[in-house]
């Protein structure tokens, strides 16, 4: 017996995607995660341009973690340049970076997960029966874009951050005044690690191979070596010598894959397993009472890592406003120079890798773009595959949600990913 599950456009995820998985005698015989939203060619729009003009470009492709595209091309850009940020804007830079994993985590967990756990088509249904969690959301989601704000200049695509530093540091007294609304999302945060740990989650794992940053000082957020539970353990500027990615005519994104080993998962599952001695205490303490373990392997328990997390980030956003030292000066000239330049940060969906090579003049001659989605699409087809076959006797309408709810365990950002594309342009 055949069967077609087919959604042609999946819903709260950002971007434009499918899901299309074909079951041949209770066999799945086809999955695909088509992500068909058009191209948009970023990396080309950089070429061309000068190197300290890339953090605001590619900050535009993601209005949800501009944060992460403008650090890891600030990252790039200063290791050719010779820049070494001191350590007050490097506080900055994780203090910044914090409010973005607060807004979008909390974004994904409330607006876009939640309802598939609470039985709800969309969190304003949602609102009806659960009013302050909708409230609470809003507020905590709030808290971490007051940050990106007040740093950044603006919540979306802030303008604050350049090569070198900031163009001008935020006065103690505006952060001052975000510490007692962050009191309040951190006990929010840890409500929300409750809430999550109460759902009730399919009995799935998956075996893929995990990749996140790691510090040995922090949880590794802006900046780290990037490792694996498979063992790997290198650099940025060694990523292209681990890891390729391909092209495959259903989407418009290409997948990356770890070099003679395969698809591979990035986001919070790998921080959690990869960084798990480096947690906060009250993030500690949000993953004992929810029963989160570096060795947890349920993706539909990833929204409790995304609590966790968010936890972190209160926390951390709270003890670097107290710490808080403006840098002086803002930032940090240097003369142009020739080189190719590297940086990897952690996206709130997972590792984020850039490069850049630059000429004498300063302008960006080549770069390449890799996004945390890009990397997870083998593997959630891997899951659906799995899943599906695991599911294959539940009605065609519960199975096709239950994948499409399995696709968003991951949180996909499908705009980030559409720019991985190569380009060729030739000038007569």
């Amino acid at each position: 017996m055949s069967r077609v599950i087919k959604v042609d456009a999946l819903a709260r995820v950002e971007g434009e995607g499918g899901m299309r998985l074909r079951l041949e005698n209770g066999k799945v015989a086809e999955a695909v995660f088509n992500i068909y939203e058009p191209p948009r060619f970023f990396e080309a729009l950089l070429r061309g341009r000068a190197a300290s003009e890339a953090p605001d470009i590619t900050s535009r492709i993601c209005g949800i973690c501009p944060i992460a595209y403008q650090l890891s091309a600030i990252a790039a850009v200063e290791g050719v340049y010779g820049i070494a940020p001191d350590r007050r804007v490097r506080a900055l830079r994780r203090l910044i970076y914090c409010g973005e994993w607060i807004e979008s985590h909390a974004l994904h967990i409330y607006f876009l997960h939640a309802p598939d756990f609470l039985g709800y088509e969309s969190a304003l249904h949602m609102a009806k029966d659960y009013p302050d969690v909708v409230k609470r959301a809003l507020r905590l989601k709030k808290a971490g874009n007051s940050l990106v704000r007040v740093i950044g200049g603006r919540e979306i695509h802030p303008i604050n951050n350049r090569v070198g530093g900031f163009y001008r540091s935020p006065a103690r007294g505006a952060l001052n005044a975000l510490y007692e609304e962050l009191k309040w999302s951190l006990d929010a945060a840890m409500d929300t690690a409750r809430l999550a740990a109460g759902f009730e989650f399919p009995d799935f794992t998956f075996d893929h191979e995990l990749v996140a940053l790691r510090h040995a000082e922090e949880y590794a957020i802006a900046e780290g070596r990037i490792v694996s539970t498979g063992g790997l353990d290198t650099t940025a500027e060694e990523y292209e010598n681990h890891f390729e990615e391909r092209h495959d005519p259903v989407s418009t994104a290409l997948r990356s894959v770890i070099k003679g080993r395969g698809a591979y998962l990035a986001g919070p599952f790998a921080r959690v397993a990869l960084n798990f001695d480096k947690l906060t205490p009250m993030a500690r303490q949000a993953a004992a009472e929810t029963r989160l373990t570096p060795d947890e392997r349920n993706p539909y328990r990833g929204i409790i890592a995304r609590a966790v997390e968010t936890t972190l980030a209160v926390e951390e956003a709270m003890r670097l406003i107290a710490e808080y030292e403006p840098p002086h000066p803002a930032y940090h000239d240097a003369a142009p120079r020739a080189g190719t330049g590297f940086g990897a940060t952690e996206a709130p969906r997972g590792l984020l890798w850039h490069r850049y090579d630059i000429d004498a003049k300063g302008l960006i001659t080549y770069a390449k773009i890799v996004p945390p989605t890009a990397q997870n699409q083998y593997a959630i087809e891997s899951d659906l595959r799995r899943f599906a076959e695991q599911n294959a006797a539940l009605p065609d309408n519960q199975l096709g949600w239950k994948l499409e709810q399995a696709i968003r365990n991951y949180d996909p950002c499908i705009s980030c990913a559409t720019h991985q594309l190569t380009v060729t342009v030739e000038r007569s």
